[in-house]
């Protein structure tokens, strides 16, 4: 796994033709841009070639040049250093941001702590690591999320939105 100065950016595929290409899965399309340059294996390579959709990306890497290098690479996670990454825009955060914030209701009572970045359908969700419970799923969207900071490493919510009295009941 990449540390908090790489983003993960998907992950080498299934090989794709004879020229070297493959699909990326679990991609972060953002990240993976034709002349930006991934790990992969300990080894940087410039991305050449960027065919297919956003959900199923064919991606060729310098250096790859034939159906047995991107074979060699299945598995391999893809990964970008984060200087290198696109800025976000207000409101927006890299999942690792968020992974071990602690979060408070409206009025500063501890939750719990973000244990990861959840992709559904609709929108992403915090999965909220709670002492002694179940998971607390967190929508973010501006509803639930009252503020985020995190050089405070803090995620504030709001437990009406939430409805936290089944939470603190255990139900």
């Amino acid at each position: 796994m990449s540390d908090a100065r790489e983003l993960v950016a998907g992950r080498v595929g299934r090989a794709h033709g004879l020229d070297g290409s493959f699909y990326a899965t679990g991609p972060l399309t953002r990240l993976l841009t034709v002349g930006a340059t991934v790990v992969a294996a300990g080894r940087s390579f410039e991305i050449v070639r960027r065919a297919g959709t956003d959900a199923r990306p064919i991606l060729r890497l310098r250096g790859v040049g034939d159906r047995a290098g991107a074979e060699a690479l299945r598995g391999e996670e893809l990964s970008i250093a984060t200087s290198d990454a696109p800025q976000l825009g207000e409101g927006e955060w890299w999942a690792h941001e968020l992974e071990g914030c602690e979060v408070l209701d409206e009025r500063g009572r501890s939750l719990g702590t973000v244990a990861q970045l959840l992709g559904m359908p609709s929108c992403e969700v915090l999965e909220v690591r709670r002492a002694g419970g179940n998971p607390l799923l967190v929508p973010l969207v501006r509803d639930a999320i009252r503020d985020v900071d995190v050089a405070a490493r803090r995620v504030e919510v709001d437990g009406e939105f939430l409805d936290l009295g089944e939470v603190e009941r255990g139900d």
